[in-house]
């Protein structure tokens, strides 16, 4: 490409700009080894953005991400915002959903796998979850999360009632359903779609539409389908047997969390939010790059929080966001060489601190420069 790749940085809440902080020294180090120029802009995003401005997401912050090349985002939120109660849609009320759909970034790829150093740290034998590499495809601008008519009202018993509609429109769970199978073909060829369409309604529609797709256009991969309730248990008994997992907006968040099991903590893994399918080469414009967990203000202003799912998260947007696999592959090598070697954080059973962790992955990516 003619120029530099335009960077957001929004470092969120709480641990949020600590790990970010974290994920921009291994952006720039790492662009300078593999000839990629970027340039960074930060600003606020979540509760952070509200004690300064009165809103989680500025407009401001939006024309900023939907100029970017790529956005990397902390997590949102704390104690001190959880009360704050706006009239209008969750937009209002939660900066990153606010961003999720004005990017409509509808393709959530959240990867898991079982790093050799770190088996110990699952509740797993090895022989169970050794070489486990587990993909979440998460439809993420739709469904319960948005879903409208949503609020709350006083009964004439007393009672309040609240309540949020399960959408889905027949062409949203098409070009979900297209990422999963598309994601499938560069993997092992599997794809587990789950839903609940024994009861839902939204369900029956989600189950009907991917199995067209996957009939129509996607004869190579092998699809099963499972209900969510189901496919916890199967997922966590046997992860080695699922290739590909593939959930609307709310089980796609419940199946990444659990999926986390297999590397240890929620703090390894990382995400990316897309407009579209990823693309072999890339790049895709506008997409979004963020760990999964979240602001964990227990720790917050400790130092100790795990910054490795914000790393890994750089790592993908090397891959989707500017095309360029072998620097999200030298991202991953220097995080396995760092565990290999015996560091970890806190939640990962060790004692290392943020920017320990993050100085010993600078110097595992340096000494793999030509």
């Amino acid at each position: 490409m003619s120029g530099s790749f335009k960077v957001l940085a929004l470092g969120g809440d709480h641990i949020g700009p600590e790990v970010v902080a974290a994920g921009l020294q291994v952006l720039r180090q790492t662009a300078d080894q593999f000839g990629v120029p970027v340039e960074v802009e930060e600003d606020l995003l979540g509760g952070a953005s509200w004690d300064l401005h009165g809103t989680f997401c500025t407009d401001a912050v939006v024309a900023k991400a939907r100029a970017a090349d790529a956005i990397l985002v902390g997590a949102v939120g704390g104690p001190e915002w959880d009360s704050i109660r706006i009239d209008g849609p969750i937009t209002e009320t939660d900066g990153l959903t606010r961003l999720r759909i004005e990017l409509d970034v509808y393709n959530a790829l959240r990867p898991a796998r079982a790093w050799p150093a770190l088996l110990h740290r699952t509740p797993y034998r090895w022989e169970v979850v050794e070489g486990v590499d587990l993909l979440v495809v998460r439809e993420n601008s739709g469904g319960i999360y948005y879903g409208e008519p949503r609020g709350r009202e006083m009964l004439s018993d007393g009672q309040v009632r609240a309540y949020e509609i399960s959408e889905y429109r027949t062409s949203e769970v098409e070009r979900i359903a297209r990422c999963a199978f598309e994601a499938a073909r560069g993997r092992r060829g599997h794809v587990t779609s789950l839903d609940k369409s024994n009861v839902m309604e939204s369900g029956k529609l989600w189950r009907e539409t991917v199995e067209r797709i996957g009939r129509d256009e996607y004869p190579d991969v092998e699809l099963h389908h499972l209900l969510m309730d189901y496919a916890l248990f199967a997922v966590a008994r046997a992860p080695r047997n699922f290739d590909v997992l593939l959930g609307d907006n709310l089980f796609g968040d419940l199946i990444s969390d659990l999926i986390a099991v297999v590397s240890g903590s929620l703090g390894m893994l990382p995400s990316a939010t897309l407009p579209s399918a990823a693309r072999a080469g890339g790049p895709v414009k506008g997409g979004l790059y963020e760990p999964t967990h979240g602001s964990a203000p227990d720790i917050s202003g400790q130092g100790i929080a795990n910054p490795i799912g914000a790393i890994l998260s750089v790592a993908m947007m090397f891959e989707y966001g500017f095309g360029c696999p072998a620097a999200a592959r030298a991202i991953e090598g220097s995080v396995d060489s760092v565990l290999n070697a015996g560091l970890a954080p806190p939640d990962l059973g060790g004692t290392a601190d943020t920017g320990t962790v993050t100085q010993a992955v600078l110097d595992s990516l340096g000494s793999r420069a030509s």
